[in-house]
């Protein structure tokens, strides 16, 4: 808001996002503290508040509120937080090839995907997405780890993994959805 008339100004051209969400830049956020944040944004600068501003203000209220929504979703996300600090620290993201050198990795995914194309059984996608939970679980930790010890390249194949994990949760949701 300007100081002066109070009138809604534009967001910066790229914003940090941790920054907006009044965070700490680290990979550990506190999901409680985030959801507070995001709420008490949306509530301040939400387009419904504007409807009888200036249409100027109306915009940037709509480009705001989606700019709040981005960040809290990729701040409340462990794998696109992670993606973002590497950014942030001018880091590339990992390639799919870069998980080639652990063949023992990629026959743990190539055996769920074959799990997951076999006919639908309810027990064996159970089965999948417990053990899917579990992975993902245990790399955020292992990715909580890495950052902590400012280890980014460490962070980047670990993310790499999340990210097959995060597939195989999408090939998951889709098999599960009544065709």
């Amino acid at each position: 808001f300007c100081p002066g008339c109070r009138a809604l100004q534009p967001p910066g051209p790229r914003p940090d996002l941790f920054r907006l969400m009044d965070c700490e830049r680290s990979f550990r956020v506190d999901a409680q503290q985030l959801q507070r944040r995001f709420r008490s944004l949306q509530r301040a600068l939400h387009p419904d508040r504007f409807g009888r501003r200036p249409p100027k203000e109306q915009h940037y209220s709509q480009q705001h509120s989606s700019l709040i929504n981005k960040a809290y979703q990729t701040l409340l996300n462990p794998l696109s937080r992670g993606l973002y600090l590497l950014e942030l620290n001018g880091v590339e993201p990992a390639q799919e090839t870069d998980c080639d050198a652990d063949s023992v990795f990629l026959m743990e995914i190539m055996e769920i995907n074959e799990k997951l194309a076999e006919p639908k059984n309810e027990d064996i996608l159970e089965e999948i997405e417990t053990l899917i939970k579990v992975k993902q679980e245990e790399l955020t930790k292992e990715v909580t780890a890495a950052f902590e010890r400012d280890d980014l390249q460490e962070a980047k194949k670990l993310l790499a993994k999340m990210k097959y994990f995060s597939n195989l949760e999408d090939k998951l949701k889709n098999k599960k959805i009544p065709s």
